[in-house]
């Protein structure tokens, strides 16, 4: 397609195997490359993988590259990205507190309540099993009441529906709409997931989160304080639910990703870029002057 329709520039966000894809294609059609979520690094290529090389590679090719906080844009710098780098926030939190003005507070209620995903290829197989027995045990010790949303991947929710299947104490939920996730997560007294969007919604939102993860490219939550790490071992997981319901308070929203106009800030770079490649071509002599935005201006 972008041979057939020649662009000035290709806008790929995210890690995903459609972002590679996509800025894969660009290169191949030699078309420049904007990368939003650009510099995330957990510094560990096999976890997550295959999304940790995807992002390195992404980045490795990309003209513009709009990191969402200070700390992604120097892991770009550190790797010597031959991009312009513009911190920019994320335009996920864009969405989420647009989201957020339009949803009721979380009821108050005397079931807790625990909201799960995990669809992460590095914890496919012995992860999800420890996963599935820990919210076993959560559901069966009646600790609170587990809700599972089932991932879109037939094998992920295949084994979660196969694992947790009769349980009393957990309930499935189809993959659903953004705005029925938000919901969710405010509903809910605590959220365990492995998504990587997830850690900046909950950051956002005010909602404690458990990781089921060894890793994070998103250490800004971590220390937002409502974030912790507690990786895929099923007593570890258990104690960190109890801790965290014991302990449960009203937590306060923290922005470390972005104050909602991020959006915003990428589409006035991208402009001003169009132009000044359109100038370029033009007259080999430009005034424009390419603008960075930093986190004192998030």
């Amino acid at each position: 397609m972008l041979a057939d329709h020649p662009a000035e520039l290709v806008v790929v966000q995210g890690d995903t195997s459609s972002a590679f894809g996509g800025a894969l294609g660009a290169r191949l059609a030699g078309a420049p490359v904007a990368h939003v979520e650009a510099g995330l690094r957990s510094h560990d290529r096999r976890n997550p993988w295959p999304e940790e090389e995807f992002r390195i590679a992404i980045d490795r090719d990309s003209e513009l590259l709009f990191a969402a906080t200070e700390l992604s844009a120097a892991n770009l710098r550190r790797e010597r990205a031959r991009g312009t780098i513009h911190v920019t926030g994320n335009t996920g939190i864009d969405a989420v507190l647009a989201m957020r003005a339009c949803l009721a507070t979380r009821p108050v209620s005397g079931t807790r309540r625990l909201l799960v995903t995990c669809h992460r290829r590095e914890n496919w197989g012995e992860g999800l099993a420890a996963i599935a027995g820990a919210l076993r045990q959560i559901a069966d010790e009646r600790i609170a009441r587990v809700e599972v949303i089932l991932h879109p991947n037939p094998y992920v929710s295949g084994q979660m529906r196969a694992m947790l299947l009769g349980e009393p104490g957990v309930a499935f939920r189809h993959a659903c709409s953004h705005s029925e996730a938000i919901g969710a997560m405010l509903r809910s007294d605590l959220v365990l997931s492995d998504s990587g969007g997830i850690q900046e919604e909950a950051t956002a939102l005010g909602v404690p989160l458990l990781v089921l993860r060894r890793t994070t490219e998103r250490p800004e939550a971590i220390a937002s304080g409502n974030v912790e790490l507690v990786g895929t071992e099923p007593n570890r997981i258990v104690a960190a639910v109890r801790r965290g319901l014991s302990h449960r308070q009203d937590t306060p929203a923290s922005l470390p990703f972005g104050d909602g106009r991020a959006g915003e800030r990428i589409a006035a770079i991208i402009e001003g870029w169009l132009a000044q490649t359109s100038e370029s071509r033009r007259s080999p002599i430009t005034n424009y002057s390419r603008q960075s935005y930093d986190c004192h201006q998030i």
